[in-house]
């Protein structure tokens, strides 16, 4: 595990990243597991395209979650991550494809708060559209 980063060394404006992340069907199935949500627009593809969707969709929870993979390694303690904020703006097809979609990941630091703490802005796409929406972590440093 990487050391966790001090806030003394960490200025606004600095740049994580970038980080991407494949997301693959088998991702799918794992996290729907994992979160009980079985709805199936996350795995079936006819259902996605009844629903106007050209393949099935990651879940936004799971989206959020690989997003903040970036901060986690960034900050070298995912315990570190103390909120995480976002709006779902876009979906994410999933196509069943062998290689399924990619998320690609940059953060800003845009704040330093009170008590060790930073603002992190993320900006996350799929095919360069933006998938989160107001995408930001406070994460705690030493």
């Amino acid at each position: 595990m990487t050391a966790r980063r001090d806030y003394d060394s960490v200025a606004v404006g600095t740049v994580l990243g970038p980080l991407a992340v494949p997301v693959t069907r088998t991702d799918l199935v794992r996290y729907a597991g994992a979160a009980g949500d079985f709805n199936p627009l996350h795995f079936s593809d006819r259902s996605a395209q009844q629903a106007g969707f050209p393949s099935a969709l990651a879940h936004g929870m799971l989206t959020m979650a690989l997003a903040t993979r970036l901060v986690t390694g960034w900050s070298g303690d995912p315990a570190a991550v103390c909120d995480v904020a976002v709006r779902f703006t876009r979906p994410v097809p999933v196509p069943d494809d062998g290689v399924g979609a990619r998320l690609d990941i940059r953060g800003t630091v845009t704040a330093k708060l009170d008590g060790r703490r930073v603002r992190v802005a993320l900006d996350v796409r799929c095919d360069d559209v933006k998938v989160l929406g107001s995408a930001q972590a406070v994460v705690q440093l030493n």
